[in-house]
């Protein structure tokens, strides 16, 4: 299948035309001037990419792109027509082709069209093959990691350590900038224990005042305070036998720590306004952005608290110090946007990707899932564009964010090649088309291709 192309066209002079022209740029062609031919052989050898007349007998070519569709869907169909219209196209889009070119055109024009399906093809293939890839990678560290993604060494560090703990009772404490996927380890750490078929319980310690979250944990008594209507079960007991993920503990208030303090050492607590004593056996796992050693120096947390919770302590990675993974993750997103919203996955280019892997991420994880949606929802195209990257990452586009420390000459120099390489882009590499976009002539288009090393 890789690198062939298949060509179905009834015109002997066209077909010839086209099979001479994509064989000079090494493709493997297999030619055909009818649709129940060309199917025959295609169903003991499929192509990447197929070339498909509209107007054919016995078996128009819209009847051919469906069953070549059926019988494999990522082939990418070229449809070609002498009878090009917007309606025509459209209806062709619509039943599969992933392009319409209309009769006649250049050589140069079908090799720019071919050589665009060809890196779409490619770009497809290299995604499916990072997916696999990192499939196969979670197998080898006995998967069970959940919605964690990666392969560098930083987070291979983490599954290791995940797959070490899990298996003790030990209370761990996971740091970590905002966004580094902290609650995604604590319930990768609980799926993978032998606690995982019991209750894995949040609580948001951050979220909440001291008196809600004494009622949040505990519980609390018919008529303990006004509104207090009803007995409440608190997180401690809601979670017993199971894991209690103590999320955002570095904002905990010192009076609630005292209180925190108690039940890891005795295993017991009351409800808010019981008097009965309740047992409970929970394994905690903690989480904080925040410097907790720096917090206790300065008298705001702990140290007894700290030892306890830190028994085992996880320092995950900010995204800046794992990049290698930002494919995957953007690749995993892009995925899961598409099923989610039904749509086709949206796709990104190697420059692009290069962008995004330069960027320092503040936000982490959290933050490029949050872009990788935006980019999704507002991007009209198959492909997410360099330049809609740039605007959204930094506020800026691309350009004016490139050439800030240059010379007025290659500043100019710099924004002249960015506009033709959006231009080419735009219009699927067509110069005339290019030029009509760009408002200069043909011809000075092609100098400036030159000019720029683009042909």
């Amino acid at each position: 299948m890789h690198n062939s192309i298949i060509v179905v066209e009834d015109n002997d002079t066209m077909r010839l035309g086209i099979e001479e022209s994509l064989r000079r740029e090494g493709y493997e062609v297999f030619a055909f001037d009818n649709g129940p031919d060309a199917l025959e052989s295609f169903k003991q050898n499929s192509s990447m990419l197929a070339i498909v007349d509209l107007k054919m007998e016995p078996m128009d070519g819209n009847e051919v792109l469906s069953k070549i569709k059926r019988l494999s869907p990522v082939t990418e169909v070229l449809m070609i027509s002498a009878f090009g219209s917007v309606e025509t196209a459209v209806n062709s889009m619509q039943k599969g082709a992933s392009d319409f070119l209309t009769k006649p055109f250049s050589p140069n024009e079908l090799r720019v069209r071919v050589k665009n399906l060809v890196q779409k093809i490619e770009r497809e293939q290299k995604i499916e093959n990072l997916i696999e890839h990192n499939r196969l990678l979670n197998e080898e560290l006995q998967t069970g990691f959940g919605e964690i993604i990666g392969e560098s060494e930083a987070i291979k560090e983490i599954f290791t350590l995940i797959n070490q703990v899990s298996t003790m009772d030990s209370t761990v404490l996971i740091q970590g900038e905002s966004g580094t996927g902290k609650e995604l380890v604590a319930r990768a750490i609980h799926n993978k224990s032998n606690r995982a078929d019991k209750p894995f319980i949040k609580v948001n310690c951050g979220a909440l005042n001291d008196n809600l979250l004494e009622s949040e944990l505990f519980g609390h008594e018919k008529g303990a305070f006004t509104g207090a209507i009803r007995q409440k079960k608190g997180r401690f007991e809601l979670a017993n036998k199971g894991t209690l993920f103590l999320d955002e503990i570095g904002d905990v208030s010192a009076a609630m720590q005292v209180k925190l303090l108690r039940v890891l050492q005795e295993n017991e607590f009351e409800r808010v306004g019981g008097e009965i004593t309740i047992k409970t056996d929970v394994r905690i796992i903690s989480s904080t952005n925040k410097d907790l050693p720096k917090l206790i120096a300065q008298e705001n947390f702990r140290d007894d608290l700290y030892y306890r919770l830190s028994v085992i302590p996880i320092q995950l990675p900010a995204l800046r110090e794992r990049k290698d993974d930002i494919p995957l993750l953007v690749h995993h997103f892009l995925r899961n946007l598409a099923a989610k919203m039904r749509l086709s996955p949206k796709t990104i280019g190697d420059e692009e990707m290069k962008l995004l892997q330069e960027y320092s991420w503040p936000g982490n994880i959290r933050e490029l899932e949050n872009l990788i949606e935006r980019l999704v929802v507002i991007c009209p195209n198959e492909i997410i564009e360099f330049d809609l990257i740039a605007r959204h990452l930094t506020g800026k586009s691309t350009i004016s964010n490139g050439v800030e420390n240059l010379s007025l000459d290659d500043a100019m120099y710099a924004f002249e090649k960015k506009l033709i390489q959006q231009a080419m882009k735009k219009t699927n590499g067509v110069k005339n088309r290019a030029a009509k976009l760009l408002g200069i002539k043909t011809s000075a288009l092609y100098y400036k291709l030159e000019k720029f090393g683009m042909i």
